[in-house]
């Protein structure tokens, strides 16, 4: 029987050539030497038990790899190890099994500790690795006052051990705080999927500001309702932040919101605006409720409403209810759309193993990962890229073809002319970031 007939006119052949169809992540690659994350990683981790164990960089940078690369699944470092030219030049010639690794976060159970010093579980060697990288990406600007935004983001995960969410599904909870201003991610507490959406909200926000350096402070914070606690409004008054946060509709501010006279209310976006002064049992000082209303029926005040309400709670002075409703509302790119980007962008979705403190470490290296991005992205990629999500920058990138071929001691990576200037400078601005200095170690 005769072979079928093709679609298109090309043949199939096997070679023998080192080949690799993913020779951007070598660039990824060597912005990871240049930062010095697998010496800060061995130092933070437990070692292996034996001589001939692997390092913990062995496991956690090619993780790193394949999350950027677009991996989701341990499964899919199989893909990098098959790719010997790839790992030539990232020098991972020695790397471990899928299975290996997946071991080893299982292992990691056993050191199952803090995140951020906090009463969360995961590893707090990845979180000081985390911790440190943060610090490093926060030299390549000159604010010294930061916007902190916080959000807990739901990870559905059909695992035995995972409880049921508030939303009715099995899985996760985390909690992340970004800075708004860059981006990076200051603080992260992985959490059982059970876990209230408001506790220990103050001790979070404490950890996140424990992880900003001397110089740099956190001026500024914004959170949904789950943070509306006089504990966290007392604490933002007396460390000298303002705040925007989402207000509880309890009947307290339902009573603040009807007593709004009807001319106070003035035409906002696709509806109207006012504001009152309001206060909570335990607050030590009153607070702006700025309220927002859209036309639509709502069972508000236990009868029918033709409005919709939301409703912020702040401290800003000196400035309009619509301002302060606009600034608040930016959360919504530099929060919720941040976690989104961690969460498809970088595979957070979706958690491998079957138990809580090993999907703790797998989600801090994610976090990891996602922060790194940021730094290769402003310090490697330059100018063009600075809005850049993982998956262009994947496309247009990473997945450039390359041949990898060895002249004596010398390793030659060879790419299209198109991408020649292109790597090349990128290789350059890395090179820049080894000589200001790898990341710190943590004491």
């Amino acid at each position: 029987m005769g072979s079928l007939q093709t679609v298109l006119p090309f043949k199939l052949a096997a070679t023998d050539e080192s080949l690799t169809a993913h020779s951007g992540l070598a660039l990824v690659g060597e912005y990871l030497w240049a930062m010095g994350v697998a010496g800060l990683i061995d130092h933070e981790l437990p070692r292996p038990g034996s001589a001939a164990g692997y390092e913990p960089s062995a496991h956690v940078l090619p993780l790193i790899l394949m999350l950027a690369g677009g991996g989701r699944r341990l499964e899919d470092l199989r893909i990098l190890r098959n790719d010997e030219g790839l790992r030539a030049l990232v020098q991972l010639e020695d790397m471990p099994s899928s299975d290996a690794t997946g071991d080893w976060l299982r292992r990691m159970d056993a050191q199952a500790l803090a995140v951020n010093e906090s009463e969360s579980n995961g590893s707090a060697g990845l979180g000081r690795v985390n911790r440190s990288v943060f610090r490093r990406l926060l030299r390549q600007d000159n604010l010294t006052s930061y916007t902190l935004d916080i959000d807990a983001t739901q990870i559905v995960a059909e695992k035995r051990e995972a409880h049921y969410t508030y939303k009715g599904e099995k899985g996760y909870m985390p909690m992340v705080g970004h800075i708004a201003e860059t981006g990076a991610i200051v603080g992260y507490e992985f959490r059982e999927g059970n876990a209230a959406p408001a506790a220990r909200k103050l001790e979070f926000m404490q950890a996140c500001e424990r992880n900003m350096p001397k110089e740099r402070k956190i001026t500024a914070v914004r959170a949904d309702s789950a943070a509306y606690q006089a504990t966290i409004f007392n604490w933002c008054e007396e460390t000298g932040k303002v705040f925007a946060i989402g207000a509880d509709q309890d009947a307290a501010v339902k009573m603040a919101i009807k007593a709004i006279p009807e001319g106070d209310w003035k035409t906002f976006r696709d509806g109207e605006i006012a504001e009152t002064v309001h206060c909570m049992n335990k607050t030590n000082k009153a607070f702006r409720l700025i309220v927002m209303r859209r036309p639509g029926d709502r069972d508000l005040f236990e009868e029918q409403s033709p409005w919709r309400y939301h409703a912020i709670a702040s401290n800003r002075e000196n400035e309009a209810a619509a301002a302060t409703m606009e600034w608040y509302s930016k959360r919504g790119d530099h929060s919720e759309n941040r976690i989104k980007e961690l969460k498809i962008g970088f595979g957070m979705d979706y958690m491998p193993c079957g138990t809580f403190a090993a999907n703790a470490v797998f989600f801090s290296i994610g976090v990891l990962t996602y922060n790194l991005y940021l730094g290769f992205r402003s310090d490697g990629l330059g100018s063009g890229w600075e809005r850049s999500q993982v998956r262009t920058v994947r496309w247009r990138l990473f997945q450039t073809a390359g041949k990898i071929v060895r002249h004596g001691r010398r390793v030659y990576l060879k790419i299209s002319a198109a991408m020649l200037d292109t790597f090349s400078a990128i290789r350059e601005r890395c090179a820049l970031v080894m000589q200001e200095g790898a990341v710190p170690e943590t004491s």
